[in-house]
């Protein structure tokens, strides 16, 4: 077992003044480099070292916006300040980036947070595979083409304006599929991945409003089993590109892909996330379990960086403007990061979301990186996503609500996360209240979605049979154990 150690203090003797010195010149140097550090990062304590058990790491992540931890905490250093020499390597679609992740390849990546549920419980690949780091929240947009937002207005006036009332619902998108279905056709929309958010959000959108996205079976796991309209897989780098061919007419995808989309004049977003599922989990820091228990201190201090970079992120001034998002944008337009335009990824990373290039509006909680103690592995985000793994019948059989529970710490791990934040608050670089201690790891309920429909984690049986479509199970399985 190895244990942290502290960087020692200056001790009496004649070197203590030579010390004294270089440490001033290595903090007048620290001073005078801009880019080092954000001052509102200063610790104002010692720094625990972690004796590493590895010190070279590659880490995967997909040209997204909200990889942004990860590249924030390489180029701002705060990897390296924990002993950590890291390789952030983009990778070109999801389930490479898992697979990747668990034949050891990549130490770790950003994940779509289904991803770690669905290899734990054996949907697609089976591996057991953890988080102790939720990445952000909301970020992603349902976006269609030009064509079909003419026809939404033609169906319902009120959205045949510069500035419609926001949210959008899918309800003059129903006569549309309706149309097709009558002529032999479908709706062809696009999400990334069968587990990703952006799958269920475009399904809860789509049914919220009466539209049927389909249903998975044992044999349909493409998941278009009585489907009023067709959602198939598109790289997010690729949605904008495949929408202009028009191989699909919508999408539901992350940020760049969207605003992208504006700027090109190929589509509208018609929606957010945040007003899907306000302040919804949306991206995690994933590992193998396999991998956290050969590398317990290295898994530990990875995180510790990634919460420095969370909260760099989301640093305001006393006006409550975001200060480090702009330079966090053109960190990420490099090529070898996003590699979109800075003046694209900068819209909602600073707070704004074109849905129209005449609808331009203020979106401060596009994307969060660290308040609201997104961060912390929450058990009631898993609880959600297995909710909808079941709703839509990724899970085949129903499960009694215990299983739920049990399943969400097999893959949620914030006895690390916490940890990781006691040595940050030693440090100084955290706050008391910056970390929920004392939790259950279940948030409190909220009806803050597109339907009203509360969600409870506690309450997973309950919360899947108040929807019109889709699975419903017993409610004796409530309260099995």
């Amino acid at each position: 077992m190895t244990f942290p150690h502290r960087q020692p203090k200056d001790r009496p003797g004649s070197g203590r003044k030579a010390v004294g010195l270089i440490r001033s010149l290595l903090l007048l140097v620290l001073v005078c480099v801009a880019t080092a550090h954000a001052a509102a990062d200063t610790p104002s304590g010692e720094k625990i070292l972690l004796d590493l058990e590895k010190s070279e790491l590659k880490f995967g992540f997909i040209k997204l916006t909200d990889c942004a931890p990860i590249v924030i905490a390489k180029e701002k250093g705060f990897f390296e300040d924990e002993g950590l020499q890291v390789e952030v390597i983009a990778q070109p679609n999801w389930k490479t980036l898992l697979d990747n992740v668990i034949n050891g390849n990549l130490d770790g990546a950003h994940m779509l947070s289904g991803q770690p549920i669905a290899a734990t419980i054996g949907f697609g690949t089976k591996a057991h595979v953890i988080t102790a780091y939720t990445m952000d929240l909301n970020g992603n947009g349902i976006t269609v083409s030009n064509s079909i937002w003419e026809q939404m207005q033609e169906n319902d006036p009120d959205l045949d304006t510069p500035t419609p009332v926001h949210p959008i619902s899918a309800e003059a998108l129903q006569p549309i599929v309706e149309d097709k279905l009558a002529a032999g056709e479908k709706l062809q929309m696009g999400m990334v991945f069968p587990v990703s958010t952006h799958n269920y959000e475009i399904r809860y959108w789509l049914a919220a409003s009466g539209i049927h996205p389909g249903m998975y079976t044992k044999s349909d796991i493409g998941g278009r089993t009585d489907a009023d309209v067709e959602l198939s897989v598109t790289p997010p780098p690729m949605m904008p590109k495949v929408l202009e061919a028009g191989n699909i007419q919508g999408y539901c995808v992350g940020e760049p892909w969207n605003q992208q989309a504006v700027k090109m004049g190929i589509g509208v977003p018609v929606t957010t996330n945040y007003d899907v599922w306000k302040n919804n989990p949306e991206k995690v820091f994933g590992v193998s379990n396999k991998w956290a228990e050969e590398n317990p201190n290295t898994h530990l201090a990875v995180v510790k960086a990634l919460i420095r970079a969370g909260k760099w992120l989301d640093e305001t001034d006393a006006d409550g403007n975001l200060v480090n998002r702009e330079e966090a944008a053109r960190i990420l337009s490099r090529p070898d990061y996003v590699g979109a335009d800075y003046d694209v990824i900068k819209n909602s990373m600073t707070g704004y979301f074109y849905f129209q290039k005449s609808d331009k509006r203020a979106m401060p909680d596009f994307n969060v990186f660290f308040k609201y103690h997104c961060t912390y592995p929450w058990y009631s985000d898993g609880v959600w996503f297995l909710t909808q793994m079941r709703r839509w019948g990724q899970i085949t059989e129903p499960k009694p609500a215990s299983w739920y529970h049990e399943t969400a710490k097999k893959v949620y791990k914030p006895e690390t996360y916490l940890k990781a934040a006691e040595m940050l608050i030693e440090e100084g670089y955290l706050a008391h209240d910056d970390v929920p201690f004392g939790t259950d790891g279940y948030k409190p309920p909220t009806s803050d979605f597109i339907d009203g429909i509360e969600y409870d984690g506690r309450k997973p049986i309950e919360y899947l049979n108040a929807h019109k479509i889709g699975n419903k199970d017993p409610m004796s399985l409530a309260h099995s154990e």
